[in-house]
């Protein structure tokens, strides 16, 4: 069932999360999962919007597609029907749009960037930029149908939502907790009007139960412990935490038994090296010390990272793992990764 049937019948719509912030630390695959997540939240017939914040192009590139514009375009269509669209956020685009939309200005706008005036802006109110960036997400999960969006999304018909899910890709986890915050900080310096009431809807959607952050990390120290960083900041600013999402999951190679005795040191060497000599394989005393040093080094990997999941699945927060794609990414493999977190409850 989709977020706009839900929201029809009345079932299941409280606590149901309409906003997906998706963030984690640089090389733990989170634009991969934000991709993945949209594709999940859209099967079965759902409309979802995929937004990018950093400018990087990303999203492009894994639905193999072209530069994003400032505009929504489809990129995907998900399994069991349903369309992902996408968006690259420009700072100085979404003013222009804001100015028009609250001042009806935009010609007046162009005139003011060729002078510099997000530079200018954000340099007043270093927030200013994140909340234009923020705030284009936020604006599309309130968006509904028949609304008029040169009035900020008020007036017209209040139909069904345009789009049943938004899920932003947002910056690294070390700057999540300011990016989403930023909107108190600009509305601090606007008391009144139409920008301070921008900025209050901004930070009313990011507050509330439709929005979840969620957490990308990896099975290594530093991943997992900006993510739980990450985790009490976000939590520290009065914002929702969602899932933290392990990506690039290995399986061992070996059981347990074998896991252990290696990760120990005890690995018979001498019985790898008769098995070795049985295969018909040259050098069999040499190669079974350097395999006993290859498997002595994977199994102490997999005790630092059981460990590390340990911690992480301490957290009161649900715990979602995706496996490492080998061959690289390419748009099956977000397909599969989609099913993976539809599997594990996370649409």
């Amino acid at each position: 069932m989709s977020a706009r049937d839900r929201e029809r019948d009345g079932n299941g719509a409280v606590g149901r999360s309409r906003l997906h912030v998706v963030t984690g630390k640089g090389g733990t695959g989170k634009t991969t999962v934000a991709a993945s997540l949209a594709l999940a939240l859209a099967s079965g017939g759902g409309r979802v919007l995929l937004v990018e914040v950093e400018g990087r192009q990303g999203i492009a590139r894994l639905f193999d597609c072209p530069p994003l514009p400032y505009e929504e375009r489809r990129v995907a269509v998900a399994p069991d029907g349903g369309e992902v669209f996408a968006l690259a956020v420009d700072a100085e685009a979404a003013l222009l749009e804001y100015l028009e939309m609250f001042y009806g200005m935009r010609r007046a706008g162009h005139v003011l960037t060729r002078f510099g005036a997000v530079d200018f802006a954000t340099t007043i109110a270093p927030g200013m930029r994140d909340v234009l960036l923020t705030g284009k997400a936020t604006e599309a999960v309130r968006r509904r149908t028949g609304s008029d969006r040169r009035r900020g999304g008020r007036g017209g018909s209040q139909g069904p939502f345009v789009y049943d899910a938004v899920v932003v890709d947002a910056p690294p986890t070390g700057r999540i907790a300011q990016f989403l915050s930023v909107s108190a900080e600009v509305a601090g310096l606007a008391r009144v009007g139409p920008i301070r009431n921008h900025a209050d809807k901004v930070m009313e959607t990011m507050r509330s139960h439709e929005t979840s952050v969620h957490f990308v990390s990896v099975l290594e120290e530093m991943p997992a412990q900006e993510c739980l960083d990450g985790i009490a900041d976000v939590r520290g600013v009065g914002l929702n935490v969602g899932s933290v999402l392990i990506n690039m999951v290995r399986d061992p190679l070996f059981g347990p038994r074998i896991l252990s005795a290696a990760a120990e040191g005890d690995l018979d060497i001498d019985t790898l090296a008769r098995g070795l000599k049985a295969a018909m394989l040259e050098n069999p005393e040499q190669k079974s010390r350097q395999l006993a040093v290859e498997i002595t080094e994977h199994a102490r990997r997999i005790r630092v990272e059981t460990a590390i999941r340990e911690r992480l699945s301490g957290i009161e927060y649900p715990v979602r793992e995706l496996p490492l794609i080998s061959d690289g990414i390419d748009l099956a493999g977000l397909y599969d990764l989609a099913e993976l977190l539809r599997e594990q409850g996370m649409t």
